[in-house]
């Protein structure tokens, strides 16, 4: 089995802190997400995160006017710079300060970085030859407080930057000779927005107490004169710019008359002058209503507000017209950004981790997507591989599509936090178990709670099992020590299985038999026989307490993961063991900034939570409160692989040391409760604070994995982590995995055979090759009449990988009908002795199942939405003809009765 599994999506987070992006085309939003960033394609409804991290949570990005590069910098001023093109970084830099913006000029030559009460322009990477991809330019001076945003004119020749202490400073991008710099007043509170007017100088400010500043220029942009050079005085500039002109005027065989007059030279010593031409306010009513965010677009003069409380304005500027006044929520909108075209609006609100993105013109979301509020803890596939469900501390159960990463049903009916979610074999009912007493059923047709099942006296549930049929489900009590059963089909309680002494950690059903197996925290695995009036079939004793077990695939083995770190094996029918693992030393625990022991002596405590099987059952995939996960050959127990979850130092526990820099006299500068927290701390306001109140307290979030799941396809492994729900996946396209390869087998021999028509031949040697492009372009070349009798002579040993590779086709290639006739013909031809082998080919058949499942899903619907339009055109034709119809009968009969007036006026003939 492969192990190249590298990260591939990233889903439960969808904004976190930051401010969003449209790319130049407003087709996609970057959004940054922890220390990542994920594009959504809202044209394609798919969203990617990058394969890239920085060392800290992610507070601004900067996107370059082509949409080319990005520049992403963390909380500790550290910048990446990264290619959208290959996905990849670039360069590393570091401001050593926090950077408050970003923002690169619209001709894409420059970009002005704000840190403290400074602006700093640097040379764009890209458009010169230089060593160094950030090259300063100059340093601008001028506000007393830290700097907040940034914007440029539409020429690139001027910026304006805003600041805390109520001032917003024009600044000359080159040596104007009547514009250095401009500050301009007038705001009562911290300046949070400023946006110059399309091609002109005049001037919109926003500050944070709800005041619109206009402010107009008396010099146009083509008014900007350039400095001269120190070695030449301003009247030899202006005479060696008249004899220029003169010069010009010449050359055309024009006449040239006195120019330097003392009039033209007061012109010319002008300096820019703005003057403030209205002011406005958004808070007319009276109530005080904080604005943190604003976005301007240039072209329809449309001003988007947001505040504290969740509420937005939209505004035409300069009249100051209100268009809408919409809330998203009662929490606090983060950013705002408007795409290219002025037709869609980006909201992110980073308390709960929401990101929208609205039509304004038809009042219709394109976006929607929430995270959990609260952490992960449980996540299952469906049986093909295609949705992946979550519960969260927050009592939401979330339905993700793993192939376009986005969320399509929120279930909000439990009351308390999730504890254990799972699909059934249909794959069309989900099962959720939670501490508020309840197990409920889900319907992903009508997309509703159609049963909930509880239990006589109020309990809270720990974990969930539902057989391989789907008729039976079970869960297990923290508090009464009992595992509860019920009839999917019927709703009722079948039994109650008592013999635990301890709370039920885990359950887990055999997915070849009727067979149960429960884990506590009394030190024992108990196996119940469900055909066998309920009885136990077997107690396994461990030496400690019980946190996770897990079935085999084939259901043979058990793997059982225990609070001394270990994981054991058992025959469970024998009950005999079989093996066992030591990870404790594997988890390589970090250490907490409040910890008074060190890493090592920490991790003698910690193991694994959870536990899964991989699709073939050779390995298993362990993890816990650790930033690792780790991968074990089962029959060799060993560790094949780690896997880093994350390299986020804004989480806890992540760094094995202390750092020294952070640690007084005192202790450590952890302990220093700073009262409402940073944004980056999630924070927990005390019974009855009101907001702002320096009584609520934060926390670090601390990195751990909660549950992992391998994909039925065997393609990809899920992990819902403190940074969200991470997708590892194999990327075959990259890997060079030549098999049973000989010298003579070489690209230009394949195409010769090829050419030769010998098909067979062609496909055998491609497959050893291994290729993918190269075996797609032979089996394209085979004629599709051919199909049947090429697939019959093909060798056994073969198919799996003719399999294999057809399944990863579908989900790129449009030749649907000819790889479907490939698919049919290998199944129909080697379905009996594919039987034998049907365990180990079972992940590449699910993997099959899931590709097709997606294309019959997307045609049958277009199918349906053709009908439907064929069946509305029919009906408007019919009522077409009837109309006329009916009118030509009124014609005929306005005919007959003129004509037959006609006849009547007509003298009779003699």
């Amino acid at each position: 089995m492969k192990f190249a599994y590298k990260f591939s999506n990233l889903l439960g987070t969808v904004y976190r802190h930051g401010n969003l992006n449209f790319t130049p085309d407003g087709n996609s939003l970057i959004s940054p997400v922890g220390n990542r960033i994920t594009v959504f394609d809202l044209k394609n409804n798919k969203s990617e995160t990058l394969p890239l991290a920085t060392q800290y949570n992610v507070t601004c990005v900067g996107l370059s006017p082509d949409g080319n590069l990005a520049i992403l910098v963390d909380e500790e001023g550290a910048a990446l710079l990264v290619s959208l093109i290959s996905k990849s970084v670039i360069h590393q830099f570091h401001f050593q300060k926090p950077v408050h913006s970003v923002c690169f000029s619209p001709n894409g030559k420059k970009f002005v970085v704000t840190k403290e009460n400074v602006a700093l322009m640097y040379h764009a990477p890209g458009k010169k030859r230089e060593f160094n991809a950030f090259v300063l330019d100059t340093t601008y001076y001028g506000a007393y407080d830290e700097t907040t945003c940034i914007d440029w004119t539409d020429d690139s020749k001027c910026f304006a930057v805003g600041s805390k202490d109520m001032s917003t400073w024009v600044f000359g991008a080159e040596r104007w000779a009547n514009l250095i710099y401009y500050a301009l007043g007038g705001h009562k509170d911290a300046i949070v927005a400023c946006f110059f007017e399309g091609n002109s100088l005049d001037l919109y400010t926003v500050s944070r107490d709800g005041a619109l500043c206009v402010w107009q220029c008396d010099t146009e942009l083509d008014g900007l004169k350039v400095r001269p050079p120190k070695d030449q005085t301003e009247d030899e500039a202006e005479l060696a710019e008249g004899l220029d002109e003169e010069l010009m005027e010449e050359q055309k065989g024009k006449e040239v008359h006195g120019k330097a007059s003392t009039h033209k030279k007061k012109e010319k010593g002008k300096k820019v002058k703005y003057s403030c031409a209205a002011k406005y306010f958004f808070n007319k009513e009276g109530d005080f209503n904080t604005l943190t965010a604003a976005a301007y677009h240039k072209k329809i003069h449309l001003l988007v507000t947001g505040f504290v409380s969740g509420i937005f304005h939209l505004h035409e500027l300069p009249e100051f017209n209100l268009i809408h006044s919409l809330s998203i929520s009662d929490q606090r909108i983060a950013s705002i950004s408007i795409n290219s075209t002025g037709d869609w609006i980006a909201f992110g609100c980073a308390g709960l981790g929401q990101l929208l993105v609205w039509e304004w013109q038809s009042e219709s979301y394109v976006l929607k997507q929430q995270g959990h509020f609260n952490s992960m803890v449980s996540l299952a596939y469906s049986p093909d591989g295609q949705y992946l469900v979550t519960g969260g501390d927050d009592g939401k159960v979330k339905v993700w599509n793993t192939s376009s990463g986005f969320c399509f049903v929120t279930f909000t009916e439990h009351t308390s936090s999730i504890s254990a979610v799972t699909f059934t074999t249909s794959g069309y009912v989900i099962l959720s178990a939670s501490l508020d007493g309840t197990v409920r059923a889900f319907d992903l047709h009508r997309y509703r709670n159609f049963r909930t099942f509880t239990s006589p006296r109020p309990t809270q549930f720990s974990c969930l099992a539902v057989d391989s049929s789907g008729e039976i489900v079970s869960a297990g009590s923290q508090d009464s020590f009992e595992v509860f059963v019920w009839s999917v089909q019927s709703g009722r309680l079948l039994d109650v299985l008592a013999g635990h002494e301890g709370p039920i950690s885990s359950l887990c059903f055999n997915p070849v038999k009727c067979v149960l197996a429960s884990a506590s925290w009394d030190k024992t695995v108990r196996l119940w026989d469900m055909l066998d009036s309920w009885r136990t079939k077997e107690t396994l004793a461990l030496n400690s307490d019980v946190l996770a077990v897990a079935f085999r695939p084939d259901g043979n083995e058990l793997a059982v993961a225990s609070l001394d770190g270990q994981i054991t094996f058992w025959d469970h029918e024998n009950a005999v063991q079989t093996g066992s693992i030591v990870g404790r030393h594997d988890l390589q625990m970090g250490r907490k900034e409040l910890d008074k022991i060190t890493a090592k002596q920490s991790a003698k405590g910690k193991s694994f939570t959870t536990l899964c099987y991989s699709a073939d059952g050779q390995c298993i995939l362990a993890g816990g409160q650790s930033k690792f996960v780790c991968i074990y050959h089962v029959k060799e127990q060993m560790l094949i692989k780690k896997f880093e979850i994350s390299c986020n130092l804004s989480l806890d526990a992540m760094e094995e040391y202390l750092d020294r820099r952070k640690m007084t006299e005192f202790g450590s500068m952890a302990l220093i409760d700073e009262g409402t927290g940073d944004d980056d701390n999630v924070a927990i306001p005390l019974p009855g604070v009101k907001r702002g109140d320096m009584s609520s307290r934060s926390f670090k979030p601390e990195i751990r994995v909660t549950s992992l799941r391998f994909s039925p396809t065997g393609r990809s492994w899920a992990a819902t982590t403190t940074e969200g729900l991470l997708i590892y996946s194999l990327d075959s396209s990259l890997v060079f995995d030549p098999y049973d390869l000989e010298i003579d087998i070489t690209p230009s021999s394949i195409r010769k055979v090829l050419v030769q028509k010998e098909y067979t031949k062609a496909i055998v040697m491609s497959f050893r090759l291994n290729e993918k492009k190269l075996i797609q372009e032979v089996l394209e070349t085979v004629p599709y009449n051919e199909i049947e009798v090429i697939s019959s002579v093909l060798p056994e040993v073969y198919i799996e990988k003719m399999l294999e590779f057809l399944a990863s086709s579908f989900e790129t290639s449009r030749h649907l009908e000819f790889y479907l006739i490939w698919t049919q013909k290998l199944l129909m031809l080697h379905g009996c002795k594919l039987k034998t082998r049907s365990e180990k080919l079972l992940p590449t058949i699910q993997f099959l199942q899931k590709s097709i499942q997606r294309h019959f899903e997307d045609v049958s619907k277009l199918c349906d939405w053709n009908c439907y339009n064929m069946k509305y055109i029919m009906a408007i034709s019919q009522q077409r003809g009837v109309k006329r119809t009916a009118e030509v009968s009124e014609n005929e009969d306005l005919e007959d009765s003129n004509n037959d007036s006609v006849m009547e006026e007509l003298p009779a003939l003699p």
